[in-house]
């Protein structure tokens, strides 16, 4: 009885602490706004942290991001802005504001703050990377491309990085570059994973039958590898080879059960083919294992 009187008096102890504490401490406003529900909630809360004079730059970055995810990006630019004035050679806090200018649609700001980040960090990724980002979502994929150039001269061991400036370039239409930064990969990701990147190049540049070939061997050095079959199944359709491109993605969706996408380009095929009762039968599958996923099952499976 005694050591169960001692416990509850802990617990009680540990709730009235809370109690004693200085009311006014960023800690919990931001706490309180990271529970609230709605935006005016939050800019309630979190605006007078940028007059508080304990609120460090890092707490008012959170603040802003907080902020930025509930659309008031107005608000998020005051107080990143105080972040800057009270660290002015943090990157993290130009990072942030390039990215609300970029919702605000102010070009120059998000320019500026780019530029500002890379000349406080001149041999960080992340500025280069950012802008890839921004440029990719309006469409420039040569200009990502280029930015991704920068991003992977100065990491060039991350292969994360590599394989990404691969993909802008191959969008961008520069498959032989694609090619030649993808050997430079070599013995930094798995084979079988370099020869799906390979053939996933060839296949943006319309050489399908050669990007099969990547893709077979690709499965034959890792048969479990997901990607591998999914990837030679769409190569294969557009070969016009229906029942292998069948097959491939059926290895996929048992390789990986958990992604939707090899079921979903099954059906999308067996509709083109007019083969309806076969699509019913997968879009029931894709309904029973996946029904979390409805826009994509619509998208790709619609039944007329």
């Amino acid at each position: 009885m005694k050591r169960l009187l001692a416990i509850c008096g802990v617990a009680l102890l540990i709730h009235l602490v809370p109690l004693f504490l200085p009311r006014n401490m960023p800690e919990q406003e931001l706490a309180i706004a990271r529970v609230a529900t709605t935006a005016e909630e939050r800019v309630h809360f979190l605006m007078p942290l940028r007059q508080h004079p304990k609120a460090t730059p890092a707490d008012l970055r959170e603040a802003a991001e907080l902020l930025l995810d509930g659309a008031a990006p107005a608000e998020a630019h005051e107080l990143a802005q105080e972040a800057e004035r009270r660290d002015p050679r943090s990157m993290e806090t130009q990072l942030l504001l390039a990215r609300i200018c970029d919702v605000e649609r102010m070009e120059r700001c998000v320019s500026t703050s780019l530029e500002r980040a890379s000349q406080v960090a001149p041999q960080d990724a992340r500025p280069d990377l950012l802008r890839a980002d921004l440029q990719e979502k309006n469409g420039d994929f040569a200009g990502a491309a280029e930015s991704m150039k920068h991003a992977y001269g100065k990491a060039p061991s991350d292969p994360v990085i590599g394989l990404r400036y691969v993909r802008l370039l191959s969008v961008a239409k520069h498959g032989d570059e694609a090619m030649s930064v993808l050997r430079g990969l070599e013995g930094r990701i798995p084979r079988a994973r370099l020869l799906v990147e390979q053939g996933r190049v060839w296949t943006r540049e319309g050489r399908d039958a050669e990007a099969v070939q990547l893709f077979r061997k690709a499965v034959e050095e890792d048969p479990k590898l997901s990607a591998g079959y999914f990837e030679l199944g769409l190569a294969l359709y557009r070969l016009g080879k229906t029942e292998a491109a069948e097959e491939s993605l059926r290895d996929a969706d048992r390789l990986d059960l958990n992604d939707p996408r090899a079921l979903a380009a099954l059906c999308a095929m067996q509709l083109e083919q007019r083969r309806i009762n076969d699509a019913r039968l997968t879009r029931m599958d894709l309904e029973r294992r996946f029904s979390g996923q409805m826009d994509l099952i619509r998208q790709s499976c619609s039944i007329p």
